[in-house]
């Protein structure tokens, strides 16, 4: 009698990192020769857990060493209340539970929520990461979403059309500490949207279809890998992290050496203990370079690999590119080609860096950032800051958003000369920075115009610190104009209708006499004159 089994077969689809171009993990997907078992397991829980241990033994088949995600319905999960046998099968295998990310994929429709919640419990306490699949094409409520805490997000490729709700979906998975992958992708366009938009891994048809084989390389679109945005505190090393080659802190110099000889992409292998706590880095080329001298592979072959490791250098996940230089620089020169392990808050590796992709990245980015600055005041222009209000208005936070200029600059200049008008724009310049406190930003985004971005809380400060200050050029007294707009959460949908409506208010702050300040709020008619006064009633001279 033939197995349910026996016609069936599984593909493998590589998930790429958008930041380095690499495989990050692979993807096993159920492809039978006949009939739709998928439909079935979707009805049958043990037959979907069962599909999951198969797929998972698929992979060990082909001995790849790469992290693999494994695909199971949440109503499987809420059903069974986990995955007993998916455990027992990776251990019986060798690999770590952290190695595997389960997949939870919709629909969510009449799932339990609380059994649901508390399977993926359990399947953390057994060391199994979390993926929400199917986000934005299926039935994942966002309340849900959050509950579950996912280490990753899995959206469908019809939300790249619509570029805001990827990015808001970043900010949340920043919130959750979670990464953002986009499946389905199949163009070049596609990819780019993707990255753009700020998702940071992959997969698709342009990468690499699912084949019967793991795929080790892939296409990725020049330009595409690399590319990284520079916040203040540097990327999260999150964006960065490469699959980890472990084995256990027991294995032999023998076991290490058979896996480096026969993966030569690996730089290194980090031994970690019981709970995969790294207790050891064994580093390519230092290692068989021991183990090839003129009795090295006799003294060494049987003795502990320990012997031959260094202690591991690590960083959190939620550490900055920065922050792994620093653990770098602290290291020696002799080891700076080191992978850095990168641990959860259990202290359980989940991969590692390489300081070539930080160094690069860093670089590009800082390329990036140098070509956005104002060459007068060293600021960043207006993309920098109406990319912030874009991902403050996704975040649902209120905020301000204030035009500042020089009152008839042409005159300054006619007046006092275009150096003199260049200091003046200078100091102007850094009176705003030297306000600017917390969250806000200030952009000069040309000639005498600067941009201002705030917390409605971190205003009054900033506009009296301009506004106060008795300014001139050459000696001739000057004043300034300021504009605000109040934009409360979900008053505007992008920065264009904020620009739109902080226009008219900088036109009516210049009709004002002296310093003035308008300031106006979305969706509220007329504006309040907090500085100046009318031109028909200002006092002559």
């Amino acid at each position: 009698m033939r197995s349910w089994t026996d016609t069936l077969r599984f593909a493998f689809q590589p998930v790429v990192n958008l930041m380095t171009g690499g495989v990050a993990a692979l993807e096993i997907l159920v492809r039978p020769e006949t009939g739709d078992i998928l439909a079935e397991a979707r009805r049958d829980p043990e037959l979907d857990g069962r599909l999951a241990v198969a797929a998972f033994r698929a992979a060990v088949r082909k001995e790849t060493l790469l992290p693999l995600h494994v695909n199971v319905f949440a109503g499987t999960l809420a059903d069974l209340g986990g995955l007993r046998g998916l455990h027992d099968a990776v251990r019986e295998a060798g690999r770590m539970p952290w190695e595997v990310t389960v997949d939870v994929c919709p629909p969510y429709t009449h799932v339990p929520r609380q059994a649901l919640l508390e399977a993926v419990t359990a399947l953390r306490g057994q060391g199994f990461r979390i993926c929400a699949d199917g986000v934005g094409d299926g039935d994942a409520p966002l309340r849900l979403l959050t509950d579950l805490t996912p280490e990753l997000v899995k959206l469908d490729a019809s939300l790249l059309a619509r570029p805001a709700a990827v990015r808001a979906m970043r900010v949340m998975c920043d919130e959750l500490g979670a990464l953002l992958s986009v499946e389905g992708v199949e163009t070049e366009s596609q990819c780019a949207a993707a990255r753009s938009a700020g998702a940071q891994l992959a997969q698709g048809e342009l990468f690499a279809p699912p084949a019967r084989l793991p795929a080790a390389d892939v296409y990725v679109p020049p330009g595409s890998a690399g590319v990284v945005p520079a916040p203040r505190s540097g990327p999260s090393v999150r964006q960065f992290v490469r699959p980890a080659a472990l084995l256990p802190a027991t294995a032999s110099a023998g076991q290490v050496r058979a896996l480096l000889t026969g993966s030569p992409d690996v730089s290194g292998v980090l031994l970690v203990d019981r709970d995969g706590v790294p207790v050891r880095s064994v580093h390519r080329s230092r290692f068989l370079l021991s183990m090839s001298g003129r009795y090295g592979h006799a003294l060494y072959a049987d003795r502990p690999a320990l012997k031959l490791g260094d202690p591991p250098r690590t960083v959190g996940a939620d550490a900055t590119a920065w922050e792994v230089l620093d653990v770098v620089a602290v290291g020696g020169p002799g080891r700076t080609s080191d992978d850095v392990a990168v641990v959860d808050a259990r202290g359980r590796c989940v991969g590692v860096v390489r300081l070539s992709d930080l160094v690069r990245a860093l670089a590009e980015s800082r390329v990036e950032e140098a070509a956005g600055l104002n060459p007068l005041t060293r600021l960043p222009g207006s993309d920098a800051i109406t990319g912030e209000v874009d991902r403050r208005i996704a975040d649902g936070r209120a905020f301000t958003l204030s035009w500042l200029d020089v009152d008839h600059f042409k005159q300054v200049n006619d007046g006092a000369g275009f150096a003199a008008g260049d200091e003046l724009i200078r100091a102007v310049g850094r009176a705003l920075l030297r306000t600017a406190e917390g969250s806000t930003r200030v952009g000069h985004i040309g000639g005498d115009d600067f941009l201002v971005l705030t917390d409605p809380e971190e205003l009054d400060p900033l506009a009296a610190s301009v506004l106060d200050e008795s300014w001139s050029a050459g000696g001739l007294p000057v004043t300034l104009s300021l504009a605000t707009v109040v934009c409360a959460p979900g008053s505007v949908p992008d920065h264009q209708q904020a620009a739109a409506w902080l226009a008219p208010l900088k036109k009516a702050a210049k009709t004002l006499h002296g310093a003035s300040w308008v300031l106006g709020r979305v969706g509220v008619p007329g504006h309040e004159v907090r500085r100046g006064s009318d031109r028909a009633t200002a006092p002559a001279g």
